[in-house]
């Protein structure tokens, strides 16, 4: 990942492009063009990435009382194509598409976060967005998005400490039983990422998870450390 300015953004009805990357609309699946260079060892990162959606949806809800940072599904439930040729990977599997948006950095309103998606055997994804605020109460959204494109939402259970990673990020995941911890994949000062295996409305499933410490964040260290993963160029 690269920070990029304004400069070297292009954007129209179809098409976003950040440097020589670029997203792409073409009626059927979202394209994603990668041309990037790897950091902090200098390896090339070239290939495509096609996401079909199942379905696609529009509704956006709020993650903090201000109403100024807000989350949404365009995809839900998809399938994913990846074939990239530096390195040469090559697969394909379920896959979701979401995005974030705030009028503010995400240090105002956040302490921290826990955020999963997990697959559902009816094809449909449920996703907890676990938020814990500095001022006001904690916001927990709940949601289960079906293959029709409804979307309901579900009682989640309770709190459970996962383990702690290498860089001991607090994790924590809502289910029914206590989830397994089945594959950490990112592990970084502020922020983690892991496969479970969690019970969800009643179904054991396959989730996709992650830790966001924004006060880890916030540190001077991390903030000097930053540049080396994501350099900023024009």
């Amino acid at each position: 990942m690269t920070e990029r300015s304004r400069a070297s953004v292009e954007r129209s009805v179809r098409r976003f492009a950040v440097g020589p990357s670029a997203m792409s609309w073409d009626g059927d699946a979202l394209v994603i063009d990668i041309e990037e260079w790897s950091n902090p060892l200098p390896r090339r990162v070239r290939g495509r990435v096609r996401v079909h959606p199942r379905t696609l949806s529009s509704r956006i809800w709020a993650l903090d009382d201000g109403s100024r940072h807000h989350w949404g599904p365009l995809a839900p439930s998809a399938r994913v194509e990846v074939d990239l040729s530096h390195p040469d990977l090559h697969w394909q599997g379920a896959g979701y598409f979401d995005s974030n948006e705030g009028s503010e950095p995400i240090a105002a309103p956040f302490a921290s976060w826990d955020w999963s998606r997990s697959v559902m055997r009816d094809g449909g994804t449920a996703v907890l967005y676990d938020v814990r605020q500095k001022r006001g109460t904690d916001r927990l959204l709940a949601l289960r998005f079906k293959s029709d494109g409804t979307v309901d939402e579900f009682a989640a259970g309770p709190r459970h400490a996962l383990p702690s990673t290498l860089w001991r990020v607090p994790r924590q995941m809502r289910s029914n039983d206590a989830p397994r911890l089945l594959e950490t994949l990112e592990d970084t000062p502020f922020y983690q990422r892991a496969i479970l295996q969690a019970t969800l409305a009643g179904e054991r499933a396959l989730t996709f998870h992650e830790s966001l410490d924004v006060s880890r964040l916030e540190r001077l260290s991390t903030r000097l450390m930053l540049p080396w993963r994501m350099p900023r160029v024009r």
